[in-house]
């Protein structure tokens, strides 16, 4: 069975979904690897580190896309333009992974349908122990949440950590973050490292703890919080009478921060607008702003994807794709969910799909030329044809062999 594993092509893409030393689990698991050529130079893989670890590269991008899986980092709706063309490129029958923005735009995911391709999204990873290793969600988070900082401290014309010299004591800088999820806990550990002094908000109160474990004084803010995370373990939408006191409760402690990063996004949905431009404009000249929820629209009001907007002294920044700026150790994390995920599919060297396992059901997106996945058919306004778990299992066992 032949693994393909193509070069980013999406605008700014830097990563690569598999990196050199993670290839050999591939190869043990009687898998074939090719390599698109330059797949991984932007990341800092050469083509002869692929080939020393037993890949082959290929003749070129159809080559890759004739093989049996074919891994990437951004593919379907999270690929742009390209997105069409390297459909017209996958074979009939072929798995595709890699994030694909099903919910986000469920229309190309539909399209992947269509060309008999089967797609599975890894942003759709049930959130359970087993699949801790496969979350691809919590990796690139966990990347983003530390390079928001470093983006913050080089912008802000301060300097973070406390310091007692002879030309007198310099205060530390004050760092507001807002969400605590995977990338909020990796900024507050940053800047605490950094020597900021840190306080952080997030709707789940269950998350109190592990903001002050890192060293983070928690906000408290009194409102109605039930229902504020889904069984998955995200955060979800709050309705706009609590984002609307939300909003009102934390202006105090935007006012009073040299730095704010935010963090708040929804699978599929515009980011909620919790960042006010009255806030920005009680903050002092100087301040910063860094929007991780940039891409989903962002939930500073003044936020501009991929952009830096000054407002009254205020730096506003909405980076739209961080984990590529460090795409070395961000495809080093990506290559090892990938595999990880690949693997659990894989016995005695083929590809097995066990709709039992809610790790492969809840990432197929498309099979057999239909739309698998319960979420991105209601994203559709469709309803799926798939058969019963069981049915699936045998059909899926008898095709792979």
């Amino acid at each position: 069975m032949i693994v393909g594993v193509a070069k980013e092509v999406f605008p700014g893409e830097r990563r690569v979904a598999m990196v050199p030393t993670i290839v050999p689990s591939l190869t043990k698991a009687g898998l074939e690897v090719i390599v698109e050529p330059g797949a991984g130079l932007d990341a800092g893989y050469p083509d002869e580190a692929y080939t020393e670890k037993g890949a082959k590269i290929a003749a070129g991008r159809d080559e890759v896309f004739q093989a049996d899986v074919v891994l990437q980092v951004r593919t379907a709706g999270a690929a742009g333009e390209q997105a069409a063309s390297d459909q017209g490129r996958t074979k009939s029958g072929s798995v595709v992974i890699g994030m694909a923005d099903p919910l986000g735009s469920p229309e190309v995911a539909q399209q992947a349908a269509g060309n008999g391709a089967t797609l599975f999204a890894l942003e759709l990873l049930p959130r359970i122990t087993r699949a801790q290793s496969m979350d691809v969600l919590s990796s690139m988070a966990t990347i983003a949440g530390y390079r928001a900082v470093l983006l913050a401290a080089t912008t802000l014309p301060k300097m973070f950590p406390m310091m007692m010299t002879a030309a007198g004591t310099i205060a530390p800088a004050k760092v507001f973050v807002v969400g605590a999820g995977v990338a909020g806990l990796q900024a507050i550990a940053s800047a605490k490292r950094l020597g900021a002094v840190v306080s952080a908000y997030d709707v789940r109160p269950a998350v109190k703890e592990q903001v002050e474990s890192l060293g983070g004084k928690f906000l408290e803010i009194e409102m109605d919080t039930a229902g504020a995370e889904d069984k998955g373990g995200y955060a979800k939408q709050l309705d706009d009478e609590a984002i609307r006191k939300q909003q009102e409760m934390m202006l105090q402690a935007v006012a009073e921060s040299d730095v704010v990063i935010t963090t708040a996004a929804v699978p599929g949905k515009k980011a909620p607008i919790l960042i006010t431009a009255e806030m920005v404009r009680k903050m002092a000249p100087g301040s910063v702003v860094v929007d991780l929820a940039a891409e989903r629209g962002g939930n500073c009001e003044l936020t501009k994807p991929g952009e830096t907007v000054v407002d009254g002294g205020v730096s506003i920044l909405g980076p739209a794709n961080l984990p590529a700026e460090i795409p070395f150790h961000a495809s080093q994390m990506y290559a090892k969910n990938i595999a990880t995920f690949l693997l659990n599919m894989i016995d005695d060297g083929q590809l097995k799909l066990d709709l039992e396992d809610e790790i492969v059901r809840d990432t197929l997106v498309a099979h057999d030329g239909k739309i698998a996945n319960a979420r991105v058919a209601e994203a559709l306004g469709i309803e799926i044809e798939t058969p019963p778990a069981a049915d699936a299992k045998a059909d899926d066992t008898e095709e792979a062999e």
